[in-house]
């Protein structure tokens, strides 16, 4: 078979199919497989314009053939076992030099083993986080890509002219070995549910506090989105609060079914957060009420043990006051999000050595990807000076807009404590920074306590070294 293909696509789902359309709008003969060959050969008949090229393949070992050397094919396969299981059948088919992207959402652990395996084989191993959901894919995603350096170089003229931009730039980078690109994208992801629970916190204070109908909610969401919290998840949030049931003519909103789903990522985002030692309370509550929200028979059934309890009128107003008071703790909110996830970030790059460029993350994200929003730009900025960032809520920019709204957080979640109205996100945020600014915390009462049943020791204040103390209980 005459080698035409610039790239092999593996994985024709609504991710793999958007992709490859991708690639072939920007320039790049693509040879397709799936399982079921008739999803390619649909795939360039549903695609006439694209139809030259897009090359649909019966078999792995014929898309190989197709490929030009070095060769490189995108898995866009289920995470898990299935790519192991991809990378076994087609790997006594390929050279030195070779090149196997894995493009979904992967665990980081999985990435850094598949890649111990692989790279001394020859055939490097890339681990691609991509985000931006079926429209990104299509049209610009945001790509996060892991490996090694050198293969870089022969990815790069493929990936910058199918990702999106940010004022010309395209929001795709190498950020480091083995796992890099897949630990990005998960922080990123976690960061994504924070976000999502939070907006999602604001809106049932909205509807449960306020009574606001789904149409006034919209207006107001679109025109949060003019200002500081100028964000993809915000601008949409005002578009589904905006829409029609068809068949009831209701707000659609208000049909669906309060139970979120999740595919693990989010997850992991906390685990990896707990396993480096950095605090990620707003992530963990957003991932808590997502698993929350799925057991919605075991909810009802509580909620007919308990009826109305006696909580105190919300205290929340349907003025331009109340309603910027919620704007400004949504703001803070966030600000503290992002500050959790950066320094999972920053605590990742220095135990795994991989020197993440945090800066240039914040620069990818700035377009394509579900987290894009206006302060990306002030992240990057932050990293860009030079400074040694310890943590955002210490960088000038963001302390000054955190003095101006943690008052707002701190009222809206006291406002829902005493109405019943959980936050779990919002009250974790400002728990965080709360406890981050506390120059006294509590802890010494802790290490007291574990010295004495543990004699795990303790450090005091006018003196150095570890101490043990014979306590009355010994």
């Amino acid at each position: 078979m005459k080698k035409i293909c610039d790239l092999g696509v593996i994985g024709l789902g609504t991710m793999g199919a958007m992709l490859s359309l991708n690639f072939a709008e920007n320039g790049s003969d693509v040879a397709l497989f799936n399982r079921t060959p008739e999803k390619a050969e649909k795939l360039r008949a549903y695609n006439p314009g694209l139809g030259e090229r897009l090359h649909p393949q019966a078999s792995i070992e014929d898309l190989v053939a197709a490929l030009r050397a070095p060769r490189v094919i995108v898995l866009m396969v289920e995470a898990g076992p299935a790519v192991d299981a991809q990378l076994e059948a087609m790997m006594h088919l390929l050279d030195e030099g070779d090149v196997v992207i894995d493009a979904g959402n992967s665990d980081f652990n999985d990435t850094v083993a598949r890649n111990r395996r692989w790279d001394p084989t020859g055939i490097h191993f890339v681990g691609m986080g991509v985000s931006g959901g079926e429209l990104g894919a299509r049209h610009g995603p945001s790509i996060m890509v892991g490996g090694d350096r050198k293969v870089w170089g022969r990815l790069q003229p493929l990936l910058e002219p199918i990702a999106a931009e940010y004022e010309g730039s395209p929001c795709v980078a190498w950020l480091g070995p083995d796992g890099a690109g897949h630990f990005v994208k998960t922080i990123h992801n976690g960061i994504e549910y924070a976000d999502m629970q939070m907006i999602a916190e604001i809106y049932g204070i909205m509807r449960d506090g306020l009574n606001l109908s789904a149409a006034a909610m919209a207006r107001i969401f679109a025109d949060w989105n003019r200002r500081g919290l100028s964000s993809y998840l915000v601008e949409i949030t005002a578009i589904v609060l905006a829409e029609r049931d068809p068949r009831t003519r209701e707000a659609l909103v208000d049909v669906i079914i309060d139970e979120a789903g999740q595919k693990g990522t989010g997850r992991w985002s906390v685990i990896a957060a707990q396993r480096l030692g950095v605090g990620a309370t707003t992530l963990e509550a957003a991932v808590s009420a997502r698993t929350i929200s799925a057991l919605r028979h075991e909810r009802l059934a509580t909620g007919e043990i308990y009826g109305n309890l006696d909580c105190r009128q919300a205290g929340f107003e349907n003025s331009s006051e109340g309603i910027g008071e919620l704007e400004a703790a949504l703001e803070a909110a966030k600000i503290v999000a992002y500050a959790q996830g950066y320094a999972a970030l920053a605590a990742a790059s220095r135990q795994f050595g991989w020197n993440l460029p945090l800066g240039e993350i914040a620069r990818i994200w700035r377009a394509g990807c579900i987290i894009r929003s206006v302060f990306l730009q002030d992240i990057a900025r932050a990293f860009d000076e030079g400074r040694s960032v310890v943590n955002l809520l210490q960088e000038p920019y963001f302390t000054g807009r955190m003095k101006a709204t943690q008052q707002a957080l701190r009222r809206v979640v006291v406002k829902a404590v005493e109405a019943g109205i959980p936050v779990p996100a919002l009250s974790a945020s400002l728990a965080y920074f709360d406890d981050y600014r506390r120059t006294r915390g509590c802890a010494n009462l802790i290490q007291a306590q574990r010295d004495l049943f543990g004699a795990h020791t303790f450090r005091r204040l006018d003196a150095h070294g570890a101490h043990h103390h014979q306590w009355p209980a010994d």
